[in-house]
Parts: structure tokens; sequence; C-alpha cells
């Protein structure tokens, strides 16, 4: 794997404004000369928890203790390792990265990647011109005006037209340089069945970009403008570059939008997500004509944590919110159901309707298992009991997700109307398959604890125990003395430069990780502990546990006023500490005579009693 080098990462750290970055995710507020806060974006809280210290460009959440920097943060909230993070920052910062010599072999396979994406992009590029500066493409130009796409957003989405000429793009593209080969393994070429002829996949066709979530083309959606074309829609088939199913259309343009909104509205279509945006929701992605998959599901997760599904009510929809609901399970997501008027797509209501009938329409979204159950209720027979018995047998699995709540009350009562049977029944007729359920819940859990868990459950398990926050705990009063000291070290540089070097830190610290914490410190610049973190710091060799508690100490002593005082109160109260433990080592292993020991605790003791007295003259603390 290419590695980029330690300056290159350096340079995207101050490129970076962390509190532009964070304020994408919640609001912030100025909360002192060198901190921000807000809402956490990693757990839910009603009182602000969560701080930025802009300068070192850090963060810590004193309530579930979610820290890091930067790069932490794009991790956490992007679902991308800390290369992709870095390479992210990079795009947005407008940052060259530079590669330290890497392995030939893999230096061969980025360059033969960066050869193709650069491809696709001039190919995107010139389908763009096409749709624009052509006679041949007049007819999709009128096409996407009759569906009330301006000019401006279909350029924004790069939106073009492949030329009816089987070798465009094929002559083209060789006298730039490329092989015939990087045309065929990118999609862009197919070769004839009778001589093996490599020509033009995509004519006459309107082109969509397929990009990933940093613009990059990766392939293409490509829409028929006659019927004897073939199929309606022809997409890029799985290669190297593209995987069908791993990417939402839009999501580079919708991500920050669905971010700040706190919701991601999922469309079947390109041209309607392309007129959402255009009608300003700029929230909305869409499916790329695939059916839904837990890669798509996963980034729909770090956009929003509610997804509202304006899909077609047909049986292909009806499939893609099923899958949907299944896995937003363990992603803890909130769907919602947007429901369009028979026949209709969101691009159809914004152009017939205008856009104040597609925000009434979300304005009136449901929970996706209360339009599970009026879906059965409205195709339900009642007119016989078997009748209502085949409708009861249609809901028991929709009622079989649902745990005692509100939400199921409420459609037991709407049931029992509808059936005009009495809730008491309605109640137990449902809860039948859901007992088994929770059973075979219980059962599960009970095979997990010895050993012996379905390999078809594990995954689903696994994510859900990663995707917790770590539970905030108490420290220990040596631990919490050994971090105060750090945090005043870090609050008074000039002065915890000097005292930590007076420190044997095997000895003062009973912590390894604070231990570890202190000797970057003492080795770095404590003005920019952040900084020479990141200097040091390999995307192969990420000391996660480290970054995070150097992080914490970091925002902790942004709120922190420079003390030097209390600093020298914490530097003797650890040497006050390690004197004892020295002394009860020597009574453990039986050396008698601690006498020496007693005095120098006795001399320290009198030192810090001193030092505290003039702490309290100085803070009145």
């Amino acid at each position: 794997m290419s590695r980029y080098t330690s300056d290159s990462k350096v340079r995207v750290r101050d490129a970076v404004d962390m509190v532009a970055l964070v304020s994408a995710r919640t609001d912030l507020r100025r909360a002192g000369p060198n901190s921000y806060e807000g809402l956490c974006p990693f757990h839910d809280e009603r009182t602000p928890s969560f701080s930025v210290e802009p300068v070192q460009k850090v963060y810590y959440c004193f309530g579930c203790e979610a820290k890091g920097d930067a790069f932490t943060f794009v991790q956490e909230t992007e679902g991308v390792d800390f290369k992709g993070a870095l390479e992210l920052l990079a795009d947005r910062s407008g940052v060259e990265l530079q590669v330290e010599a890497e392995d030939p072999r893999e230096a061969q396979r980025r360059q033969q990647r960066e050869r193709l994406l650069e491809l696709l992009g001039r190919t995107a590029a010139y389908y763009e011109r096409h749709l624009w500066e052509s006679t041949e493409a007049k007819n999709a130009r009128e096409y996407l005006e009759g569906r009330g796409l301006g000019e401006e957003i279909l350029r924004s989405f790069h939106v073009g037209y492949s030329p009816s000429a089987w070798d465009r793009v094929l002559v083209g593209s060789r006298r730039a340089g490329f092989s015939e080969q990087e045309l065929y393994v990118t999609g862009l070429a197919q070769r004839s069945k009778q001589d093996r002829r490599l020509y033009d996949r995509f004519r006459g066709r309107i082109m969509f970009p397929l990009a990933d979530i940093r613009g990059r083309v990766l392939g293409f959606g490509a829409r028929a403008m006659r019927d004897e074309q073939g199929p309606k829609y022809l997409n890029t088939s799985d290669n190297d570059v593209y995987h069908k199913g791993q990417h939402l259309y839009g999501a580079d343009l919708a991500r920050l939008h669905a971010t700040r909104a706190g919701e991601v509205l999922l469309c079947e279509g390109y041209t309607d997500v392309i007129a959402l945006h255009q009608a300003g929701m700029q929230n909305a992605v869409g499916l790329m004509g695939t059916a839904l998959t837990a890669e798509q599901v996963g980034e729909l997760a770090r956009m929003a944590s509610r997804v509202l599904l304006a899909l077609d009510a047909d049986s292909a929809g009806q499939e893609a919110m099923l899958r949907a609901s299944k896995l937003a399970t363990s992603r803890k997501l909130e769907l919602r159901v947007v429901e369009m008027p028979e026949g209709a797509d969101p691009a159809d209501l914004v152009q017939r309707e205008g856009v104040e009938a597609m925000n009434a329409a979300v304005a009136k979204s449901v929970p996706f298992v209360r339009f599970r159950v009026e879906r059965v209720l409205a195709q339900g027979d009642y007119g016989s009991p078997e009748g209502r018995d085949r409708t009861i047998e249609e809901l028991r699995p929709v009622f079989a997700t649902m745990p005692p709540s509100a939400m199921r009350m409420e459609l037991t009562r709407l049931v029992s109307g509808r059936l005009e049977l009495p809730e008491s029944v309605v109640e137990r007729e449902l809860s039948v398959q859901a007992a088994n359920a929770a059973a075979q819940r219980s059962s599960g859990e009970s095979r997990t604890a010895t050993g012996t868990t379905d390999a078809t459950t594990a995954p689903a398990a696994a994510a859900t125990t990663t995707a917790k926050r770590p539970v905030s705990r108490a420290l220990g009063r040596r631990e919490e003395t050994e971090r105060t000291f750090l945090v005043l070290c870090l609050a008074s540089p000039q002065e915890g430069a000097q005292a930590l070097a007076e420190l044997d830190l095997d000895g003062h610290f009973t912590s390894d990780l604070l231990r570890r914490a202190a000797e970057h410190l003492r080795a770095g610049d404590l003005r920019e502990p952040m900084k020479s973190w990141q200097a040091q710091e390999s995307e192969q060799e990420h000391d996660g546990e480290l970054e995070g508690v150097l992080a914490e100490l970091v925002v902790q002593a942004g709120r922190e006023e420079g003390r030097p005082a209390m600093l020298r109160v914490q530097l003797l109260q650890l040497e006050l500490a390690r004197v004892d433990r020295q002394i009860q080592a020597a009574r453990v292993q039986g050396l008698g005579d601690v006498s020496e020991l007693a005095r120098r605790r006795g001399d320290v003791k009198r030192e810090f009693d001193r030092a505290q007295e003039q702490a309290l003259e100085e803070t009145g603390e």
C-alpha cells in the first residue's frame, strides 16, 4: 500500500479548518479563546458536552469520551480508514499529497488506477461538452428540458451525451495516450462478437457520471434516447474501478447538506436526484439503478441518522424498503417513507406541482413500520373471517420487529379498528410470531455465550458492537493526578516543559497510556503537540489510543488558564505518590529500614504544603 510523506500529512492538517469541519456535523458556539462546544455528533444528548480546540485541531466529548483530531473525525463520520481520511481532507483543502518510496508493484497498481480515473474523468468532460455543443445532442437537451431540468443544475452533475458514432471515445482516448486495454477495463469500450475489435460501449445516450464521495468519476449510467437502442438504462459493469452497489448517486454533492439537515432523501432515478437538488432539496441521493446494499446503507448512515425513502410503490421499490429496514437495524437508522402519488416519481411531482408538493410529501412521511402496516391493511380483505386471518398473518412479521412501545400500541389500535376485532384479540394474535422471534433471539444469545453463534448472525453482532461509543468511566485517583498534571503542562507550556524534564516517567506514571503521552509531550513542542504528533504518525502505524488521549489532554488544557503554581502542586503530588509506592514495595519485599524513604517523603510533603498555600494565594482555589 502506498504511503504518503509526513510532510504531506502536516500540510493537510495545517490546511484544515477544524471548526468548519466539525460544524458540518453539529452546531458549534465559542466557549473560550481556544474552545468551541456543541452537541456531540457521536451520541444523543441535550446539553453540549462536545468540545473542539481549533488551534490544535482536536475534539473531545466529556460525555461519551469520543476524541481525536481532524483525521479521526473524518474516519469516524465518513467510515474510512486513516489513509482515506487523509485523501478526503487533502481533496477538500486543495493539498497535493506526496508519496513515499513504495513497492514497485504497488506503485504500478496505484499509477494504473490513477490513469483509469483520469481516463474516466476526461471522458465525462467530453460527454458533457458534447451535450451542450453538438447538434446531435439537440434531442437530449430537449428531453432534459422537458423534464424541467435547467442547464446550471445539469452542469453541476456533469450530465453529458455520448455521440452515436462507434469510435469517438476510442479514437480520442488513443490520441491522448490511453491504451485499448484501459478503455476496455473501464467499461468505456467493448469487443465485437464477430471480429473482437473494440468499439464505444455508450453511443447516442444521455450520460450520468457515477462518482465516489470525492467526486471522482468511476463509471456511467446511460439513458437511451430511442426505443431500438436496447435497455433503457445501460450502466457500467463491475470492473477494477467501479463496483456496483458501493456508492449512491449524488452522494458527493449531497453529503454536506444531508449532514446539516440531519436526514437524507433516497430516491431511485438520476433525474429524480437532479430535480430535487434543483428544487433546493440538496440532501437527495439515488440508488444508481441497483438493489439497496449494505454498503449503501452504511453510506446513508454516515450522512445522517434519518433516511427518507422516496421510492416507487411497485414491487422493486417495496423490496428496496424492506431491505433498507433489515440493514438499518444495526445502524440505528430511522427510516421514514415519503409516499408518492400513484405513478409519479419525485421529478414528476416537482415538475407538475412544484417543490411545495414534494416538501408536503416529505412533511407527511411516516415511519417505515407504519407504512408497512397501512399497506397490508389497504390491500386486505375484511369481508370474511378467513380474510381477516390472512391479514393478521401478513402483519405478524411486521409486528415481530416491534418491541413494546407507543408506536406498537397505536398500530395495534389501527389494526383492531380496521378489522373490527377487540384490541386484546389482535394483540394476542400478532404477538405469536413476536414471542417466537424473542425466544429465537434468546436462544441465539445463549449459543453466543457458549461460543456457538450462527455464522449468519455474527457479522451483524460484530457491527453493532463496533458502532458503540466507549462508555465514560471513573478515573482512579492516581490516574486522575497524572492526567491533570499533563493538562496543566499543556496549559503552561514553558513551565510544563521544565516540569516534564524533571520526571522519571517510569517511576512517576502508573498508567502506561499516560506515560506514553508524557513521553511524546516531553519529546515535542507543548505549544503544538498534535502537529508534532502528525509529523511522526503514519497511516500504517496509527496509534489511535495514544492519539485519543493526546486530543483529550489538549481539549482540557484549552479550558484551563496557565497556572504554574498549580502545576507545581501536581508535580509534587506525583512525587509523593512515587515515594509512597517505593515505601510500600520495600515493606512488601522485606527490605528492612525505610527511614531514608520516610525522610524523603516528609521533605516532599512539606514542599507540597508550601506549594499548595502559594497556589491558594495566587488562584484562590
